[in-house]
C-alpha cells in the first residue's frame, strides 16, 4: 500500500458534453393580463355604451345624430393628442381652450380685415405657437409649474379675446372653411371636421410609442432627473409638446370658427374639461410616465357617446358638464385602481422571475459526481 494519501479531484460542475444548456424563458404578457389591461377594458365598456345606447335612445342612430355629435366634438379630439403627451411628461396645459378661441378671432379679424384665406390661417397658426411658447418658456426657462402657469394663461388668452373684439363675434367667415367644416365624407356620416384628427392620431400614436422623441416623453415622466441625467434634453422636449399643443389648439379653433360660422370671445369656452376628461378617462397617469394613446381614442368614443345621450334626452349644457365632472372624477378613481393593481402584478411576476432563476440547474450536483469518470488519482487507489 502506498504511503502517500490518495486524493479524489471532486468532480467538475458542468454539463455533460452532449446536453444543452436551459434557455431562459422570457416572460410574456398572457391573454387574461392583456385583456384586463385599461385599454382593453375601457374599450370594451366603450362597445358596452354604444350597444346601451342604440337600445335606450331614439335617433341615436340617425345619421344626422352621429355626425353632429363627432362635429361637436372635432375641436375637442385635436387638442387631445398634444396635452396626453404633455401630461404623460409630467406637465399640463388647461389654457388649450382659450389659445383656440384667440386663434379663432386672430383668424376673424384677418378675415374681417381682408386678408386671404391661406393667410388668415397662417396667422391663426402663429397665434397658437406663440401662445405655446409662453407656456414653455415659463414653465421650462422659469421652472413655474405647468398647472398654475397655464391657469394664469387660461384667463389672459381668453381675457385678450373679449379686449380684442368687444364682445362681439366676428362674422362672415370663409366660405371654404364653412362648406368643408359642415361638410361629411361622401357616403358616410363622418363629418370632415372630424378627418384632421384621424390623420394626426396615427401619428401622434406613432411619435409617442415608435421613436426616440417618444421614449424621451416617457422617461421625462417616470423620473426627470434620471432622464436628464441620461443625457435628455428635458427643457428642449417640453418646450417643443407645449408649442405643439398651441398649435393643434390653433387647428381646433379655425375649425371651430367654421363649424359655427363666427369668431366669438367665448368660442370653445369650457372644452379643457372634456379635453382633459379624455386624457385621464383613457388611462393617463396624472403622475406621468403611464398611458397610450389606444386607450385615449377609446375614451374619446365614450365621452362622444355619452354627449350624445344627453344631449338627445335634452339635458341641458351645464348639465352635461356636470356628468362629465363626475366621469373626470371617476376616471381618476378608477386609474388609480388600474395602476395599483398593475404594480401588484409586476411585482408578482418579479417574484416568479427570481424564483425561476434560483431553481435553474446552476450545477449538476451528486447526479454528475456519481456518473463521472474516475480520476487518475482515484484508479490508483483502487
Amino acid at each position: 500500500m502506498s504511503s502517500d494519501t490518495p486524493t479524489v479531484t471532486p468532480p467538475t460542475a458542468t454539463l455533460p458534453a452532449d446536453a444543452e444548456t436551459p434557455a431562459r424563458e422570457v416572460p410574456r404578457i398572457g391573454f387574461v393580463e392583456r385583456a384586463t389591461s385599461w385599454d382593453w377594458l375601457l374599450g370594451a365598456f366603450a362597445i358596452l355604451v354604444i350597444i346601451v345606447a342604440v337600445f335606450t335612445t331614439d335617433n341615436f342612430t340617425n345619421s344626422f345624430n352621429l355626425e353632429s355629435s363627432l362635429t361637436r366634438m372635432a375641436a375637442k379630439a385635436l387638442m387631445v393628442l398634444p396635452l396626453a403627451m404633455l401630461i404623460i411628461a409630467r406637465e399640463i396645459d388647461i389654457s388649450v381652450a382659450s389659445i383656440g378661441g384667440l386663434s379663432g378671432i386672430s383668424f376673424g379679424m384677418s378675415v374681417e380685415a381682408g386678408a386671404p384665406f391661406p393667410l388668415a390661417i397662417v396667422v391663426a397658426l402663429l397665434t397658437g405657437a406663440a401662445c405655446g411658447s409662453l407656456n414653455g418658456v415659463l414653465v421650462t426657462k422659469l421652472k413655474l409649474p405647468s398647472l398654475i402657469v397655464t391657469l394664469g394663461t387660461l384667463a389672459m388668452f381668453r381675457g385678450l379675446c373679449y379686449v380684442l373684439v368687444g364682445g362681439s363675434p366676428v362674422s362672415g367667415m370663409p366660405e371654404p372653411l364653412t362648406d368643408f367644416v359642415n361638410g361629411s365624407v361622401p357616403g358616410t356620416f363622418i363629418p370632415y371636421a372630424i378627418v384632421p384628427f384621424l390623420l394626426l392620431l396615427p401619428i401622434a400614436g406613432m411619435i409617442l410609442h415608435r421613436t426616440v422623441f417618444g421614449r424621451r416623453v416617457y422617461a421625462i415622466g417616470g423620473n426627470p432627473d434620471t432622464a436628464r441625467y441620461s443625457g435628455v434634453r428635458t427643457e428642449s422636449v417640453l418646450f417643443r409638446l407645449f408649442v405643439a399643443s398651441g398649435l393643434a389648439a390653433a387647428i381646433a379653433g379655425i375649425i371651430q370658427t367654421g363649424i359655427t360660422s363666427s369668431a366669438s370671445p367665448d368660442g370653445l369656452f369650457g372644452f379643457e374639461l372634456d379635453v382633459v376628461t379624455v386624457c385621464f378617462l383613457g388611462g393617463i397617469s396624472f403622475l406621468g410616465g403611464r398611458g397610450r394613446l389606444t386607450g385615449v381614442a377609446w375614451a374619446l368614443v365614450v365621452v362622444i357617446v355619452l354627449r350624445s345621450i344627453l344631449q338627445l334626452r335634452n339635458v341641458a349644457a351645464f348639465g352635461q358638464a356636470a356628468v362629465v365632472g363626475v366621469v373626470l372624477i371617476v376616471s381618476l378613481l378608477l386609474v388609480n385602481v388600474a395602476a395599483k393593481v398593475g404594480a401588484a402584478r409586476a411585482t408578482k411576476r418579479t417574484v416568479a422571475e427570481r424564483s425561476f432563476d434560483n431553481t435553474r440547474p446552476h450545477d449538476i450536483g451528486p447526479d454528475v459526481a456519481s456518473t463521472a469518470t474516475p480520476t487518475h488519482n482515484q484508479r490508483s487507489t483502487s
